[in-house]
């Protein structure tokens, strides 16, 4: 059964992985992170999907504001935040990274997406 969080940018998350497929049917695997980066800003627009990307994140402590910022790679659709990855494989740790994004943002839709494997792209959403 499907929960309302399950529908959470659901069409919205279809159309950003179907941007992360081409993105890798055109440049296939293994390149860096800064192409794919380059390359998904280019396929968005291409697609009319909005975005921005590399917006700093703020972080605070007991409501002082560090000097350090987070900077995720893209926000998709004002709600849903991109981490782009050109890896072996996907890590507890880039989850981790993803989802201090969604606790840092309050954004409820993430998605790790991961370029490098030739065989085709590795991706995992995370809904809070």
């Amino acid at each position: 059964m499907k929960t309302n969080s399950d529908q959470l940018f659901a069409q919205e998350g279809y159309d950003l992985m179907a941007a992360a497929f081409a993105v890798h049917n055109e440049t296939g695997g293994g390149l860096l992170e800064e192409i794919y980066q380059e390359s998904m800003e280019l396929e968005l627009g291409l697609r009319g999907i909005p975005y921005s990307a590399k917006q700093e994140l703020k972080v605070f402590y007991k409501g002082r504001e560090l000097k350090k910022r987070y900077i995720p790679d893209l926000f998709v659709y004002e709600g849903i935040i991109v981490e782009l990855k050109a890896v072996s494989a996907l890590t507890p740790e880039h989850e981790a990274q993803i989802i201090n994004y969604l606790r840092l943002t309050k954004k409820p839709v993430g998605s790790l997406i991961n370029f490098s494997p030739i065989k085709g792209v590795e991706w995992k959403r995370f809904v809070i």
